[in-house]
């Protein structure tokens, strides 16, 4: 078997078994972030992929072509003229289990949505038949532009994955949308996207809002009441949604989690600035699922300098009020006609039970339950839950990685959602 008109790169696993490498085509175009481009190739080298790096011949200004070779172990060329013989021009995308290219610029972007072949990275592109990431990099007028808006929703269209680009610093003195996202939330995608295999992006064309972390209600200038949220579950569910095509809009309580690829992140602190953001974000999002651990209750009173102690005398009590309760307000109050709700319930006792009851009382079409505690759930990797619908369905989800509940439950949207 050959591939890239070679030998089938193999590792062998612990059982001494000889395995094929995922193999994978990094496309590179000739824009600034083309530096960036070199940890990516490295995280998927290392994590067990076979790479071929595919330059155009404007990226070898930014990157050298000794680079990418010697950091792939692969020839690098930009010529379909180069080994003529091995037909590289379609071989390469034919055989590729993934094609990613990052930085994808706005030239390289128009060329694929046009179908144009100038060189080995778009005729790689026309030839591939599995799943295609373009990660964008560009000026922020060069994004905006109805131009790239439109090629871009050409490609979604057709099925590849467009990442949203990042917010920051772009060249010299710029700030804007259109900053490569980082290079290991790029290969978080590319992960996600390899294993779901050539399943079509089912999301793509759709808003997705997920909310995620613990909300903190302040007692004073330094003090809150809080939860033990890592934020993790819902930024699993946010990067899932993305490699699955969808528009993402994240809104994060008081998480120190890194970005993810292709997602627009809004920072909240309390249950009132969450309820504010969520619902401006769900005004035309096709779901919206509640991660984040929002508090019931916050102090009646804040106290504008610092609780101190008072000789010996027992603290005044604290007086707490209700705060608003978002899942059941936007459950009642759909935003748009055939929206998909979901919540999440973290129980300590009469799981299913609780659940159950919380599931009619919110009036959400899905409800992801847990049972959780100080070493369960809140800040691991792993999680375990019953996702519950408003139509009688269960369906358990097994201790394991949290983007395989995640991924479960954009299944059942998706369904709900078709």
């Amino acid at each position: 078997m050959e591939s890239y008109g070679g030998p089938v790169a193999e590792v062998r696993g612990e059982t001494g078994r000889d395995v094929d490498k995922p193999k994978v085509v990094l496309g590179v175009s000739g824009g600034i972030a083309a530096y960036k481009a070199c940890e990516l190739l490295r995280r998927l080298t290392e994590s067990g992929h076979d790479v071929r790096v595919v330059p155009t011949a404007s990226a070898l200004h930014f990157v050298g072509a000794a680079t990418w070779s010697a950091l792939s172990g692969k020839p690098v060329s930009t010529e379909v003229w180069d080994d003529v013989h091995e037909v590289p021009h379609v071989r390469i995308g034919q055989q590729a289990d993934l094609v990613v290219v990052a930085p994808a610029t706005t030239d390289l972007l128009a060329k694929a949505a046009h179908g144009l072949a100038d060189d080995l990275l778009t005729n790689t592109l026309l030839t591939a038949r599995c799943p295609v990431v373009f990660a964008p990099a560009m000026h922020t007028e060069m994004w905006e532009h109805p131009a790239t808006r439109e090629n871009v929703a050409t490609l979604r269209r057709r099925g590849a994955v467009v990442i949203e680009p990042a917010v920051g610093r772009l060249t010299g003195v710029d700030t804007g949308k259109g900053r490569l996202p980082d290079p290991a939330e790029i290969f978080e995608v590319c992960r996600r996207v390899l294993a779901r295999g050539v399943r079509e992006p089912d999301l793509t064309g759709r808003h997705v809002v997920v909310s995620a972390g613990g909300t903190r209600e302040p007692l004073d200038p330094v003090r809150f009441l809080g939860n033990r949220s890592s934020g993790k579950q819902g930024y699993a569910l946010a990067r899932t949604a993305a490699a699955r095509g969808a528009r993402v809009t994240l809104i994060a309580a008081n998480s120190a989690l890194p970005d993810p690829a292709g997602v627009d992140v809004v920072s909240v602190g309390t249950a009132v600035q969450l309820r504010e953001a969520v619902l401006e974000a769900a005004s035309d999002a096709d779901a919206v699922v509640m991660a984040a651990a929002v508090a019931d209750f916050r102090p009646a009173v804040y106290a504008a300098g610092k609780i101190k102690k008072k000789d010996d005398r027992e603290p005044e009590p604290i007086t707490l009020v209700r705060n608003p309760d978002i899942l059941a307000e936007i459950s009642a109050e759909r935003a748009r006609a055939g929206q998909v709700v979901v919540g999440f319930a973290a129980e300590t006792d009469d799981v299913l039970a609780n659940g159950r009851a919380k599931l009619k009382r919110k009036g959400c079409d899905l409800l992801v339950v847990n049972e959780v505690g100080e070493r369960k759930t809140f800040g691991s990797e792993e999680n375990e839950a019953v996702v519950l619908g408003a139509d009688g369905s269960e369906t358990p989800v097994a201790h394991g990685p949290k983007e395989a509940l995640a991924e479960t439950v954009w299944d059942l949207v998706a369904e709900r959602l078709r």
